[in-house]
């Protein structure tokens, strides 16, 4: 393969993958296959809210009362009825919207009749977008935790670990009011382990007693949007090498984990999911962690004209860019000066974008962690 016939492939085996955990997608799959009661209320948080949202049956979404929290610039062109309240808020970092969404949230579970069934619809993101504080913190104290964190580049299980200690409505917290019948949830897992208690920090997760009937569903994940990319891949007659979830590290430990498996063996597809981490100089450029990993493997692949790759956020986006990841291959780091600098800096993004290798698709409607996709092709 030629470098440009390489990232179309990786590109369209990328978009296979995002495809296949869409929250429309999977929503209406689940749906098809397991009977629910209608909903009285429903709720739905994080990136994946609205295209969640749109996966219900049509009289769902028209008639009953619905609270919608995603990210800024995710509601897009959405249809949404007069029984919809819509929120956007901030992400990574909360902001004010956040807890104005927090105050709606409470309120609206709160209110519930005794005879209300909830459906939950919950994806990555949440635990920024959707706040409300315990009375002694204040707002300023939740920012300065939220960048300390992703600055120490603690992991998304760490930094929702920090988030619940702050939180009324966090760790089952804001269930804990809701006197109706029934909750139902259903989430799109952006973390290792697909636990209800880590995703959105526990923000759909059961109380620690409950007076109604409680159950919990993820109906997409990593390992999902993995299969799916095995799966067009072999359509297109390319050997599969790894199809590992093992992306939890640094990044540049990650990086070198993946560079040994793709220099050491055989030619084929390469697949890696998860999430790696990131540690910030004082002053960071603009980067995100898959960025910073495409540069991390392009350093590694230097001079191999036998390798080609992608790495990239399902939801879209990478850190504070507009960019979901990044191409490489073994021109990448030498093709203009300043890449390592990019690399100590954490200027990855400006380096990409500057060399043409950035990955920009908009949000996706979903959020199951990262991917990244080497093949090795002679």
């Amino acid at each position: 393969m030629i470098q440009a016939d390489c990232r179309t492939t990786l590109f369209h085996l990328f978009r296979s993958g995002v495809a296949a955990v869409k929250g429309d997608r999977a929503v209406r799959a689940w749906l098809a296959n397991n009977r629910i009661d209608q909903p009285t209320h429903i709720f739905a948080a994080g990136k994946a809210a609205v295209a969640m949202f749109e996966g219900l049956p049509p009289a769902w979404r028209s008639f009953t009362p619905s609270l919608l929290v995603t990210k800024t610039e995710h509601t897009g062109a959405a249809d949404l009825g007069r029984n919809v309240q819509a929120f956007e808020a901030g992400h990574p970092i909360p902001d004010k919207a956040s807890l104005i969404a927090g105050e709606r949230a409470v309120s609206f579970v709160n209110s519930a009749a005794a005879d209300s069934r909830m459906l939950v619809l919950l994806s990555g993101g949440a635990s920024s977008l959707v706040e409300h504080l315990k009375p002694e913190v204040r707002f300023s104290q939740l920012i300065a935790l939220t960048k300390k964190a992703l600055g120490e580049g603690a992991d998304i299980a760490e930094v929702n670990t920090r988030r619940k200690t702050m939180s009324e409505i966090k760790g089952g917290g804001l269930l804990g009011n809701f006197t109706g019948k029934s909750v139902q949830v259903l989430a799109i897992s952006d973390v290792c382990g697909d636990g209800i208690d880590v995703i959105g920090s526990g923000l759909a997760a059961a109380p620690s007693t409950a007076n109604f009937q409680y159950r919990s569903h993820v109906i997409a994940s990593n390992a999902l949007a993995r299969d799916a990319v095995v799966r067009d891949a072999a359509g297109r007659g390319l050997p599969i090498v790894v199809n590992q979830e093992t992306m939890y590290a640094d990044v540049a430990d990650v990086a070198s984990h993946i560079a040994k498996d793709v220099m050491d063996g055989p030619r084929g597809l390469y697949v890696y999911g998860g999430e790696p981490t990131v540690i910030l100089p004082k002053k960071p450029g603009k980067g995100g962690r898959n960025q910073a990993l495409a540069l991390e493997l392009a350093r590694r692949f230097r001079n191999r004209l036998d390798i080609s790759g992608l790495v990239a956020g399902t939801d879209g986006t990478d850190g504070p860019t507009d960019a979901a990841g990044g191409y490489l291959d073994g021109n990448t780091f030498e093709c203009q000066p300043g890449a390592a600098e990019a690399l100590s800096t954490a200027n990855s993004a400006q380096f990409l974008a500057r060399t043409g290798h950035q990955i920009i698709t908009g949000p996706t409607g979903t959020n199951v962690m990262d991917l990244a996709l080497m093949i090795k092709h002679s």
